[in-house]
């Protein structure tokens, strides 16, 4: 079974093969970080977080990198050039220095990743910390005649680029015709785009050839992908659908001019989402951080659930109707496996019900596996819970299958821990059945002191015991 995915740029789902075997080399577009990240940010870092997932189940090592923009990401995302820097815009407002603005919000994205579940990348690069890269890249572009310097500033020029509108399907005329692009004096052609820009007035500056000035957004992914990855042509590139135009069409002009290869093998996008049916707005007042709706008392781990039961190329409508929605799922799919009865003297699994758990297993990784269809993946695992709740006992050989396929789920789910969030301090559900069978053997030879001490350890750690007639059963505290 093979990974398919819909490729942005061949605009047709492709079998997914990277160029080195079993080495996958991602690169995620990341924040920006002049502001708290919202639920349509997370939505995006969410899917990711799957497709990263999957692609690990698949059997795949995968090197994510995702960047971290502390400059240069201006307040037009619909044109290359438009407005100003938000870092600027924010640090300016506050009086605060634009890098303690940052790491202000970096520090918030990481604490709200973390209660996401959103696994590490491999590294979280900050624009600010590549610059020397940048200015190579540039002067690599000037070198190839696709880059000219004028009064300080440095521009693309996308006539020599013919490939450019290629990924978001715009051509250069029809840019310049909706006013998708900023006329400026100084540009050979209104649609070009620049790499360096010349402002005696902004906050965060550096030297170059062309003298003291700041890095455009588009030219600092190119440069951190190869930079981190190590190689000019990575495997999986992701973001938004915001993303199509201007910045991955400028990021694609600018990596392949430099080096004559394609950027990346494989583009996912993710649609847009709105917020109780309309878009996102803080006058509207569904503006919602991950702090909001842990205000309003929803649970992260509702939050990410519901985030990713809408596959990625669908919009998406985020409603708290909805979360409550999640919520409940989530704990069907928990209390499936917190109440699994285990008896000696229940019928042994027969293969007919070992090749349905089996076959569940099957279709989960072949909904996945099919452009990473979590919403289909999902009704695979609640016709198991189905299945398993139909039973009432299993024996020891089946509820150890039972579990194994939750496990499995989970790995790409990754809801069934108890608690709002990441436990990583806490035992892994090995380490407490573990420690439940060895107080089991210690009550066995008599030994309550030690049952106790497991007991009580278990309990430090946040597992709560029951027994009961049927043998001991656990939960994680809720936080």
């Amino acid at each position: 079974m093979r990974i398919r995915l819909f490729d942005s740029l061949a605009r047709e789902t492709r079998a997914f093969e990277p160029q080195e075997p079993g080495l996958v080399r991602m690169y995620a577009c990341g924040p920006t970080v002049y502001g708290p990240s919202h639920v349509g940010n997370f939505r995006a870092n969410v899917c990711w977080d799957v497709v990263r997932r999957v692609l690990v189940m698949a059997g795949f090592r995968v090197r994510k990198v995702m960047n971290i923009t502390d400059v240069g990401h201006l307040t037009r995302d619909d044109t290359a050039d438009g407005g100003e820097d938000k870092m600027e815009v924010t640090a300016r407002r506050e009086g605060v220095d634009p890098l303690a603005i940052a790491q202000r919000y970096i520090d918030r994205f990481h604490r709200d990743r973390v209660a996401l579940r959103i696994r590490d990348a491999e590294a979280y690069p900050r624009a600010t910390e590549h610059i020397p890269g940048m200015i190579a890249l540039v002067e690599r572009l000037i070198e190839r005649g696709h880059a000219y310097a004028v009064n300080g500033s440095v521009y693309f020029e996308v006539s020599t680029f013919p490939a450019y509108g290629r990924l978001s399907g715009n051509s250069v005329e029809a840019l310049v015709a909706g006013a998708r692009v900023e006329p400026h004096p100084d540009k050979r052609h209104p649609a070009d785009f620049a790499l360096w820009k010349s402002d005696p007035k902004h906050l965060q500056q550096w030297d170059s050839p062309w003298g003291r000035g700041f890095p455009g957004w588009h030219l600092e992914c190119s440069v951190m992908s190869a930079s981190l990855l190590g190689v000019p042509t990575i495997d999986l590139h992701t973001g938004g659908e915001d993303h199509l135009f201007p910045h991955h069409e400028c990021e694609i002009a600018q990596s392949e001019g430099a080096t004559g290869l394609p950027l990346s093998r494989y583009w996912l996008h993710n649609r847009f989402m709105n917020v109780e049916g309309r878009k996102m707005s803080k006058s509207l007042g569904n503006f919602w951080t991950l702090d909001d709706l842990v205000e309003r008392g929803h649970d992260p781990v509702a939050v990410r659930y519901l985030l990713l039961s809408t596959q990625y190329r669908q919009p998406m409508n985020f409603t708290e109707e909805g979360i409550h929605a999640a919520a409940k799922g989530v704990e069907r799919i928990r209390a499936c496996v917190r109440n699994l009865v285990e008896d000696r003297g229940a019928p042994p699994l027969a293969a007919e019900e070992g090749a349905r758990l089996d076959g569940f297993a099957g279709a989960f990784r072949a909904a996945l596996f099919d452009d990473f269809n979590a919403s289909g993946a999902l009704g695979q695992v609640f016709d198991a819970v189905r299945f398993v709740n139909s039973r009432p006992a299993w024996d020891a050989a089946g509820a150890a299958r039972v579990r194994a396929l939750f496990d499995g789920f989970d790995a790409v789910l990754d809801v069934l821990r108890e608690g709002p969030g990441a436990t990583a301090a806490g035992p892994t559900d090995a380490e407490i059945e573990a420690a439940i069978a060895a107080r089991q053997a210690a009550r066995a030879r008599k030994d309550f002191a030690e049952s106790d001490r497991i007991r009580k350890d278990l309990d430090a750690r946040g597992v709560v015991l029951e027994d009961t007639p049927r043998g001991p059963r656990w939960t994680r505290r809720q936080a």
